[in-house]
């Protein structure tokens, strides 16, 4: 079928939204409707501290409706559903991005803390309380030394086999606990990561419930802190700092579900590598990065429902119409800027279902291998920095795309960018995670290799070396030319086929990782600093490459989707979307892909304008891609998504026609001097 062959598919609106919401469906839509609830919502020019207040009243309100204790146990008043949950709880940045985040410290980092790190006793002490908001807490495990890096915090828990007590102890400034949600004002106690320290032995990163204040609100003794102040976004969080000198708490309040210390103060864990141990508890919490992801995804709908919806009323010269001034969306450079960004969305919207799915498969129990949560978070660490990076540009050019007035704080994308920001750095920095996602590339690539024959190994370097003489020589440059020559139009079918797509977006993964391979063979046996060197020279390439990764995962979940995608109409109207996707990938990286020899300059010449005709046959369809999104008014609350901008166009149209038929409207000066040239012409 080419691209002329189906004018006139129509998106069936209904049923493509119900392909996005996805296996939980239900559950986003009750969501959705709390979401849409003025007692949840933000006020704009609230104070910080309203906006502090608001928020933790909020948390109370949420408890009441029972929207955020899906994936706490069924005895204790949960429903054990874990992908429900995060799908559930993401839909709360529609409302006010600082509850989203409020109730995720709450709930999501202090209690999961509690659920997965510790055992029944804990639960049964603290759960009934942080599920109630009896007891509001913190998630204390970023130091200002130490962000990203957890392992090497310097906050210590030594333990005293006299008292049976540990002692928590912040021993310098560097060491304070930093930007900690709900730390300033309303926690009451913090889960605290601190180095176990036992007879003389440091075991490494651990848990610890630790109450913080009185009822009154006072510190405890040896607690203190300070508030954070006023941040760039997010400001309904009271963000503050923590330390702690000698503070005592009982033995019994280590979260020992993976380490635990007996009264004599001996050690033991069901996992004996201690980096094992370490990734295995962090590991348990990566559902924070998940529902970050899905945030980002809703976020940067929310957006484009606004942006498209105002392009297709507002107006703007009139330079093919003396009467009527033109769409913004008819104009290309508008529909460049936006429907590019609108197709990624579909694609992090359904690499964001596929990445629900394996979270419920791990923390139901149903595929619970060490390698299903080394996939679970290798996907997680991959898909949330390209989804929360996606939610700030498409802000920003949604911002850019409708004016001054998206500049207006009543239209929402300043405020949503603000609090959106921290969503890169936080639950993990992007680049770290990206890092992280190339280093376990590499692994698994190596991991091909462990036991072959040195025949087999041989025959792979020689195929490797040839191809990439291939490429740097132009022979397969000079080959594809050859078969491109004279025929545009084949080269543009060619790059608009399925599998070729797939090729060229996977071959280049697979060519960076191997090259990449290549560059670090023989780091393992480096001294330590001489192979640290050598990562760092080539830093860069290991992130373009799990970026590289993480954006073919996404083309391969829109590809997937697809073939879920029963209705014709919308089925066709969404394989346009997903090659503009895949396109404007591979057109971002041309440079990589000609100077690899992957494409010809003739196929690349095709690259736009094919992606310019995608844009005109997506055209008539981009009002009701955004509406599957599924958002109503009282999601979007900006005023010019509401119609309004329809209504002045049409108001201002209507009179320029009564003018005109009147007789009275003023004659034109050009039109004057048109017709006196006219005249002395003749």
């Amino acid at each position: 079928m080419t691209i002329a062959d189906n004018d006139q598919a129509v998106v069936n609106v209904a049923a493509l939204g119900e392909q996005l919401l996805g296996r939980w469906a239900a559950t986003r839509r009750t969501a959705r409707e709390l979401a849409g609830r003025p007692e949840v919502h933000r006020i704009e020019g609230l104070s910080p501290a309203e906006h502090r207040v608001r928020c933790f009243d909020q948390l109370h309100y949420l408890v009441e409706h029972q929207a955020v204790h899906r994936a706490f146990p069924a005895a204790l008043g949960g429903s054990d559903d874990h992908g429900g949950n995060i799908a559930g709880f993401e839909e709360l940045v529609v409302a006010d991005p600082s509850l989203q985040i409020k109730a995720g410290v709450q709930w999501g980092l202090f209690g999961a803390a509690v659920l997965h790190l510790g055992t029944a006793e804990h639960h049964q002490a603290w759960l009934p309380g942080i599920m109630n908001m009896e007891i509001p807490g913190c998630f204390a495990m970023t130091e200002t030394g130490h962000g990203s890096d957890v392992a090497s915090i310097a906050t210590t828990a030594v333990f005293d086999p006299h008292t049976q007590e540990f002692v928590i102890h912040t021993p310098f400034r560097a060491a304070w606990k930093d930007y900690i949600g709900n730390a300033a004002v309303d926690g009451r106690a913090a889960v605290v990561f601190a180095q176990l320290i036992t007879q003389g032995v440091n075991h490494g990163v651990h848990a610890f419930y630790v109450e913080l204040r009185e009822r009154s609100g006072d510190f405890l003794p040896g607690i203190g802190g300070e508030d954070n102040g006023l941040k760039g976004g997010l400001n309904g969080i009271d963000n503050g700092r923590l330390h702690f000198t000698q503070v005592r708490i009982p033995r019994t309040n280590l979260l020992n579900r993976y380490g635990n210390v007996d009264d004599d103060g001996t050690y033991t864990s069901t996992i004996a590598s201690p980096g094992r141990r370490f990734f295995t508890m962090l590991g348990t919490l990566v559902q924070g990065r998940v529902s970050l992801d899905g945030a980002a995804v809703a976020v940067s709908k929310l957006a484009l429902k606004t942006a498209v919806q105002y392009a297709t009323e507002r107006r703007q010269f009139n330079a093919a119409s003396d009467l009527t001034e033109e769409v913004l969306m008819d104009y290309q450079r508008h529909q460049r800027r936006l429907l590019p960004l609108v197709a990624a969305t579909y694609a992090t919207s359904f690499a964001h279902e596929e990445l629900l799915e394996k979270l419920n498969g791990v923390f139901s129990g149903e595929h619970d291998s060490d390698e299903d949560r080394q996939d679970l978070e290798t996907l997680a660490a991959a898909l949330k920095p390209l989804s929360t990076w996606h939610a700030l540009n498409t802000l920003q050019e949604c911002r850019e795309a409708c004016g001054g007035a998206g500049f207006l704080t009543e239209n929402r994308f300043t405020s949503l960018r603000a609090d959106l920001d921290i969503y890169t750095t936080f639950e993990g920095d992007n680049n770290v995670l990206l890092q992280l996602v190339a280093k376990r590339l590499l692994a698994d690539f190596a991991n091909e290799f462990r036991g072959v024959d040195f025949g087999v190994l041989a025959r792979y370097v020689v195929t490797q070396a040839a191809e990439r003489t291939i490429h740097r020589t132009g022979l397969r440059r000079v080959l594809q030319s050859v078969v491109d020559t004279g025929s545009e139009k084949k080269s543009a079918i060619a790059l608009r086929d399925e599998n070729t797509q797939h090729e060229l977006l996977c071959g280049r993964v697979e060519s960076m990782v191997s090259e990449l391979a290549g560059e670090l063979r023989g780091a393992r046996r480096m001294p330590q600093a001489k192979a640290a060197a050598l990562f760092n020279e080539h830093q860069n390439e290991l992130i373009d490459t799990a970026r590289a990764h993480a954006e073919l995962l996404q083309w391969e979940a829109f590809t997937a989707a697809l073939k879920q995608t029963g209705d014709p109409g919308t089925k066709q109207v969404l394989t346009w979307l997903r090659d503009l996707f895949g396109l404007t990938l591979i057109e971002n990286n041309l440079a990589w892909y000609l100077m690899h020899g992957r494409l010809s300059a003739q196929r690349a010449r095709t690259l736009g304008p094919y992606i310019n005709r995608l844009l005109a046959k997506l055209r008539p369809h981009s009002v009701d891609l955004v509406d599957a999104f599924g958002y109503g008014p009282e999601h979007i609350r900006m005023a010019i998504g509401t119609g309004a901008e329809k209504e002045r166009q049409d108001e201002a149209m209507a009179y320029a026609r009564r003018q005109r038929a009147s007789g009275d409207s003023p004659i034109d000066e050009k039109t004057l001097i048109a017709r006196r040239e006219k005249a002395d012409a003749s």
